[in-house]
Order: C-alpha cells, then structure tokens, then sequence
C-alpha cells in the first residue's frame, strides 16, 4: 500500500465537512460558510456551521447558486474568529469532503491567513464512491445523494451537503463488511505528512498558490539531473504531493526519478498556463507529450474575397484578417485536409490550386467536380462553397485594435499580460508593472517572432470573460481601475 495512504478503522473519528466559496481558487477567493458533522463510528456526535465574512462581496452567480448574500455577510464573523472553534471541531478527526482536496485546501489556506498552520488526514468521498460503486456513471454529490436515495433539505448550503456526506457514511457502514470497507477507505485517504521520495524540507516550502512545477532527476540517457517534467497546478502543494503519493503509473515512475523540485508561483491560472507553455516548448521535459505545439503552423488563408484560398504560415498578421481556416503542422497535411473537403464536398482541385494542367480537372471526369474548371458552375458560387465548408475550421480573429493588457490576480500577488493577436508577449509582476507596461509600450519587445499555437490556443479560451484594457500608446499612463472594461 503507498505509504501516503492510512489505515482507517471503519470506526475513527471523523469530520465531514463543507464549505461554500466564494469562488473556486484558494489562492485567492475565499470561505463564506463552513460547516462540520462530527461522528465517530455509526455515532453522530456534533453538528456545527457558521456563516463566514469573506471581507469581498460575493460574485453575482455564487449568490445565485448558494442563496448567500452580501447583506447576511455582514454581521458573520471572519475566519479568524472561528478558527480557534473550527481547530477544536477538526482535531483527532479525518477531514472527510467530497472532492476533499477542494475544502481541504480553502480552509488551510483560510488558517495560513488568519496565521496558523494547519494539516489533517483527509478522507475524498468521490475516491470512496468510484473505489466501492465502479459502474455508477458520475460520482458528483448530486448523483450520490439520488443514487443511494439520501434526504437533503437543500443543496450547496454547508450544513445540508455535510449531513449528505454523514448519511452517506452511515449508508456504507449498514451495506458492506468492514472487511471491505477498510481497504476502500484507505485508499481514498492521504496522510499529508508522508510523501515517499520527496525531497527534503519541500513539504514545507511548497505554497498553496497556483504556479508551474519542475521535476528533475535521472533519465534514461544517463543524464543525473535532466528536466523530466513542467506541470502547472492551482495548488502547488497539492499537486506536486500527489506525483509523490503515487496517484497513478506516471506519477510513480516520476517520483522514483526526481531528485529535485523546483517551482514557481504565479498571479492565477492564465499565467501558469502561459509559463507551462513555454517551458515546454522551450525546454522540452522528457515526459512532456503535449504543448509541444511552437512549431511553425500553416493555415488556409483567404487574401482576397475573389480568389482560392492561399496555403500560407500561420501569423498574427493573418490571423488579424479573421479569413485563416484550420492549423497545420506540415503543408502536406494541410493540403490532404483540402482535399479530402475537396472531395466530400464536390470542389474543384483546379480552381483551388491542388492540380495543374490544361483542361477540366480530374474529379470533373469521376463526378467529383461541379464544373467550376469549365464554366459549368460560377466561380464565385464555387468559392462561397468552398467558404461555407471550411467555416467550421474558421481560427477567430483577435477582437482588439492592437496589444492589451490583462491584469490577473489580487492584492500583492498580482500581474500584468500583454497579449496581441492571440499571442502572449509579456507577463510583468505587480511592483514592475508600471514602468515596464511604459518600456513596452515604446516598442520595446512588441514584435511577434513566431506564431506559438499552445499559445493561441490557450488564449482564445482563457480571454473568453476576461476584462482587458488597451495597451496605450506611449507616453503611456498606467491603466486605473476605471480603464478596465
């Protein structure tokens, strides 16, 4: 059994224990009710909740979700007040949630704030779930609560999604032998003290921060202290813990080649998805399969309304036009997909430039061709054709006039993307962002060198609902909060 796994008696004393967020990162967004079902075997010994003062207002679309608002925060105590309580609540008891690195990681990031440490073994009731009901399609609170039939008065309030979790608990004890429980138990269980292999004194340094993490160690070369692996994480601790705790196959053979950690901590998810990127691409980690993607690209590129498309690289200029259809490695597949469009769709290889020669084209001879080559089809219906067919491959075009900034992040841990054309051009922290926002905004470094499709792609997701302001020209001012739009 991996050592980071516990034995846990179907009778110790546990904690379930909920929490409602004010948003999903720890790191950042913050507890607003916390409750805790206290039992020890088939025994309930205590129920206690308590609304939490997030000291921010709680987003539209949580209030939505929990029924918690503003006003109802505004006399609640804040997680400092409670913390001596929730400590006493949790002591000597397996922290037991649903998704348990979720609760377990907000409330010791919430006892890290209030300037305390705090660590439990904790017990995941999703783990538990899939360990002893393999063929149940989704594990999520709602389908464990109609699955085994469990009585909630309501949903995505602490104490009731607590209680979920105790009924859930007295449901497996009354239908499986201990027997078999145990071994389930333990293996849906962490001890967050033990992590097999891992380097010294870095249990204690990893943050609860959202960042990228390096691993390296021997390879198969020969090589002592080789970059195996750059993963990004939204919590550090947790993730790099869990490559030690033998999660999976991989993981196990990582941990047994890692020698040293390294990490890096970031303002939120955008800027750990960018650096992993780079990184890769730039360093190319031995047991990194994707986001090797900064190769040159090619796309399908209309530079004209009245003529074929042209095969072209892929740029920020192209891609601006909002005319560039699909991405490809190499031009021979670029033009494979063509032709097989071509073909589905009866387009002629003549008039899109993938055949030469005098005359009709080949697929007018096999009925392949509606006659563009010769007249019998109009050119420009020909080419709407072909427009209409490529568009689902159609790449968006960037929606702003030039760069712009996007600001990620709160407080002290906070910085600043500039991004144009889909591509990630510099990243500056907080306390430099002013003056280099100014230096970049004179020119400095604001050429695009290579199209990164990793890049674009995670861009083109991550910009979705995210607020920006323009780059300003120089002399720049730095953006206030009312630039923001």
């Amino acid at each position: 059994m991996d050592r980071s796994q516990l034995k846990i008696p179907a009778d110790a004393p546990v904690a379930f224990v909920d929490v409602e967020t004010t948003g999903a990162n720890p790191a950042r967004d913050r507890i607003i009710e916390i409750a805790v079902v206290g039992a020890r075997g088939g025994e309930l010994e205590f129920e206690w909740s308590t609304l939490v003062n997030p000291g921010v207002n709680v987003p539209g679309g949580i209030q939505a979700l929990t029924g918690i608002y503003d006003e109802m925060l505004e006399d609640a105590p804040p997680f400092a007040r409670i913390a001596g309580e929730l400590r006493e609540r949790l002591a000597g008891r397996v922290f037991v949630a649903h998704n348990a690195r979720f609760d377990y990681g907000f409330v010791r990031r919430e006892f890290a704030r209030a300037g305390s440490e705090w660590e439990s073994a904790s017990l995941c009731t999703v783990k538990l779930s899939r360990a002893l009901y393999p063929d149940m399609p989704r594990h999520n609170l709602d389908a464990v609560i109609e699955f085994h039939g469990l009585e909630v008065s309501s949903r995505h309030r602490a104490m009731p999604d607590a209680q979920a979790l105790w009924q859930f608990w007295r449901t497996l004890r009354a239908n499986w032998r201990v027997a078999d429980l145990e071994p389930a138990l333990a293996a849906s269980a962490r001890d967050p003290s033990v992590a097999p292999g891992l380097p010294e004194h870095l249990h204690e340094e990893l943050p609860d921060d959202p960042g990228v993490y390096r691993l390296f160690g021997d390879d198969e070369s020969g090589g002592t202290d080789a970059l195996l692996y750059v993963g990004k994480a939204a919590n550090l601790r947790e993730r790099v813990l869990d490559h030690f705790r033998g999660a999976d196959a991989k993981s196990r053979r990582l941990a047994a080649k890692t020698k040293r950690v390294t990490f890096t901590q970031t303002a939120g998810e955008l800027g750990a998805l960018l650096l992993e990127a780079r990184e890769i691409r730039e360093r190319q980690p031995v047991y990194n399969k994707q986001l090797r993607g900064g190769a040159v690209r090619h796309t399908w590129w209309f530079e004209h309304d009245d003529t074929a498309p042209k095969l072209v690289t892929l740029d920020a200029a192209v891609l601006r036009t909002g005319n560039a259809f699909g991405t490809w490695r190499l031009p021979r597949e670029a033009r494979h997909a063509m032709e097989e469009l071509a073909r589905a769709h009866h387009w002629c290889f003549k008039l899109l430039g993938l055949e030469e020669g005098p005359g009709s084209c080949v697929g007018l001879q096999v009925g392949r061709c509606s006659g563009a080559c010769v007249g019998a089809e109009p050119a420009a219906l020909h080419l709407a054709r072909v427009k209409v067919g490529l568009m689902r491959l159609q790449l968006p075009p960037w929606p702003h006039a030039g760069p712009v900034v996007v600001r990620e992040g709160y407080g002290e841990r906070q910085c600043f993307h500039v991004v144009d054309a889909w591509q990630h051009l510099a990243t500056f922290d907080g306390e430099e962002a002013a003056e280099g926002l100014q230096e970049f905004a004179r020119g400095h470094g604001r050429r695009i060198r290579e199209f990164d499709v990793d890049g674009y792609r995670i861009l083109k997701r991550m910009l979705r609902n995210r607020r920006v302001t323009p780059l300003p020209p120089p002399p720049p001012e730095f953006p206030t909060e009312d630039a923001w739009t």
